[in-house]
């Protein structure tokens, strides 16, 4: 079933509402009811899941502390907006949703731990969490062995498919394959692969080589640093020494290391005229804190920019702009957590429950009108997106250099790669699931 949707409609404000539709907590426990499980592990459909209470409890599971929280910090704030819209304009099957939040502090045995805890103790309905690939992972065997539900808001690496997990961020095929294509194109065959050392970047420039390999070009160099080290003179070095005289440099680094990157990589005279990075974890927030002077000019590839024109996109700034100040930007990663949100509210008002096999399959099929552009849940439980490159200009925000004509639909399972081309994934077929041959 499709369900359409106008986000405005949801978008009704009144003063005396907004002062109490936010409910938040920190740590709490009782008014649901925790999923009920059949013998063979999965989900009993004859469970609500909601318990009858007065809210419906949501979890919010994210970096607020350590490297990542330059970019997980305003995701959670992208959630929140969400959820005060849809509380004022009357919940979520007339009740108003109640967000639990946890910090996982960029460390991963923490989220899982913190999964636990809001599916255990806090008995939540869903977790809207996780930023890094390897914080999913460490979450990933909570929400199997529990049969919950998580919704992930970051573009990844793909080659996973869970029956527990929505991704609305960018597969490769709609990020990172676009992107190569697009250097190829406009800047240069010579690539040298520079990221943070986890799982992420690491898949990522796996599928970057193999994709060279198949279109002529050639990876000069790879080279990885730890999640938070700063100590980037050394990859510096082996960039000037593989690429003498220019060439692209394709980033997935994460976090806070991105600061010094730029700031080192600009003081050693590497201009983006001869030595453009594409960047796949950078975006507006990013920019503003890493500071213009450092990125203008280098490359962003993502689904959304702040700068996309559509009127959903001019009233989404605008309202998060009269939330959190005019000085905030919006940018992908936020975006996508936004929308997840609208995305599992309709689901569940599509199903007429919070329980989870309801939801799940409710959701394939949903449509909203994003910021970005309309997207589309696949029953492989990824989003259409359509797919853009940006630069950086002065003002910190991106010009549009190139732009998919419309939606991209998800690959999950990646085509570059030998050992995953040809799979599909899709969850409405039980025959099919999490790996089939297409």
């Amino acid at each position: 079933m499709t369900t359409r949707f106008n986000r405005r409609k949801f978008l009704v404000y009144g003063s005396a509402t907004m002062g109490t539709a936010m409910l938040l907590k920190a740590c709490g426990g009782g008014g649901t009811t925790p999923e009920a499980s059949t013998d063979d592990g999965e989900a009993d459909p004859a469970a609500s899941g909601d318990g009858g209470g007065d809210t419906i409890k949501v979890g919010i599971l994210h970096s607020l502390s350590g490297t990542m929280a330059i970019s997980e910090t305003t995701v959670v704030d992208a959630e929140m907006l969400a959820i005060k819209e849809i509380n004022a304009a009357g919940g979520v099957l007339g009740r108003q949703i109640e967000a639990i939040q946890e910090d996982g502090a960029s460390d991963w045995p923490t989220f899982a731990e913190k999964a636990e805890k809001l599916i255990d103790q806090d008995q939540v309905v869903t977790v809207f969490g996780c930023w890094t690939s390897a914080s999913r992972k460490a979450v990933l065997p909570v929400f199997e062995s529990k049969q919950h539900q998580l919704w992930y808001p970051v573009q990844y690496e793909g080659q996973e498919c869970s029956q527990n997990i929505f991704y609305t961020g960018a597969a490769p095929n709609q990020q990172i394959e676009p992107a190569v294509d697009w250097l190829l194109e406009n800047k240069g065959t010579d690539f040298f692969l520079v990221g943070s050392d986890y799982v992420f970047p690491r898949t990522a420039n796996t599928i970057i080589k193999e994709q060279l390999k198949a279109k002529g070009g050639t990876t000069v160099g790879e080279d990885y640093l730890p999640l938070g080290n700063t100590e980037v003179t050394p990859i510096i070095t082996k960039i000037k020494a593989a690429l003498p005289n220019g060439g692209v440099i394709f980033n997935s680094l994460n976090g806070d290391s991105n600061v010094a990157f730029f700031k080192q990589l600009q003081g050693a005279g590497m201009t983006p005229d001869m030595y453009p990075v594409m960047s796949v974890s950078i975006a507006e927030e990013e920019v503003r804190q890493i500071g213009t002077d450092f990125l203008k000019d280098h490359y962003a590839a993502w689904n959304y920019f702040q700068t996309v024109e559509s009127p959903e996109n001019e009233k989404w700034v605008a309202d998060f702009k009269a939330e959190y100040g005019d000085d905030r930007v919006t940018n992908d990663p936020m975006e996508a957590a936004y929308i997840m949100v609208y995305l599992w509210k309709q689901a569940v008002e599509a199903a007429g429950t919070t329980d989870i096999p309801a939801v799940r399959e409710a959701a394939y099929g949903q449509e909203f009108a994003a910021p970005e552009g309309p997207v589309t849940m696949n029953p492989n439980h990824h989003i259409s997106k359509t797919v853009r490159i940006g630069q950086v200009r002065d003002d910190g925000l991106f010009d549009i250099v190139s732009s998919t004509d419309g939606p991209v639909e998800p690959q999950p399972w990646n085509q570059y790669v030998p050992e995953t081309q040809g799979l599909g994934c899709d969850w409405s077929d039980p025959a099919k699931g999490e790996k089939y041959e297409v």
